[in-house]
């Protein structure tokens, strides 16, 4: 072959077997960023068996005589603690801020009271009937909801006021919902949480899901966030 055609091939040769090899490193990186917190599959809590036992023994003090035996609610007066869905999205410091503050304007007392540990032990026991991995820090950082009010308000008023109350009231409005209207409930949940539970629901409560073609409503994920975003300015959540 004529050098003066065999070099110019070489060289154009090189040029994109570099750029092949540069491709895939870029995407091979690509792949490990985007499956950094997915690559192994994360496991259900340990929990200490010890502090678990306290925390069965104080919850039958306290709690059962609203959510009842394990845990698992009573329809319309108080929710399930033990839901498995519930477990997998409720951080520590959501679930431990919740029993000291109560929700004001609901059914639900402070206990303040108990302390620190104890209302630690208390979690530690709802925390053992999980069955699925603690998702909490992912759905926590998830990005806060930029959706429309004005859109949300048509959603919530179609769907969501229909167990929840108009106001978001929940049980004390005589709704089969929960209050998710109360600054009690809104102060200390993300907009990741609320999110992950319209989409995904509540397994063996009326909170069906709201995502995808299974769904009773299939809301996209902007129908959701505008949802959330009216949802935080519903009038009782001052109350």
């Amino acid at each position: 072959m004529n050098k003066s055609y065999f070099l110019p091939l070489l060289f154009a040769g090189l040029v994109l077997l570099i750029s092949g090899c540069s491709k895939e490193e870029e995407s091979r990186g690509q792949d490990q960023a985007a499956g950094s917190t997915s690559a192994e599959p994360l496991a259900v809590t340990n929990i200490d068996p010890v502090l678990s036992s306290k925390g069965k023994a104080l919850y039958e003090q306290n709690c059962v005589f609203c959510h009842q035996a394990d845990a698992i609610g009573k329809p319309g007066f108080a929710p399930s603690l033990t839901n498995e869905e519930f477990l997998q999205v409720s951080s520590d410091k959501f679930l431990m801020g919740t029993i000291r503050d109560g929700r004001q304007g609901t059914g639900m007392p402070p206990f303040a009271h108990l302390g620190r540990k104890d209302v630690e032990a208390i979690v530690a026991y709802l925390r053992s009937h999980a069955t699925l991995p603690n998702m909490s820090a992912q759905v926590d950082a998830q990005p806060r909801s930029q959706g429309d009010e004005r859109l949300g308000r048509f959603w919530f008023e179609s769907i969501c006021a229909t167990c929840h109350g108009p106001n978001g009231d929940g049980y004390v409005a005589g709704s089969t919902g929960t209050a998710i209207g109360k600054a009690g409930f809104l102060d200390k949940v993300s907009d990741g949480f609320i999110r992950e539970t319209i989409k995904q629901g509540r397994s063996n409560t009326r909170m069906i899901g709201y995502s995808g073609p299974e769904a009773m409503a299939a809301l996209s994920d902007a129908d959701i966030d505008d949802v959330i975003a009216y949802l935080r300015t519903v009038p009782s959540k001052t109350n």
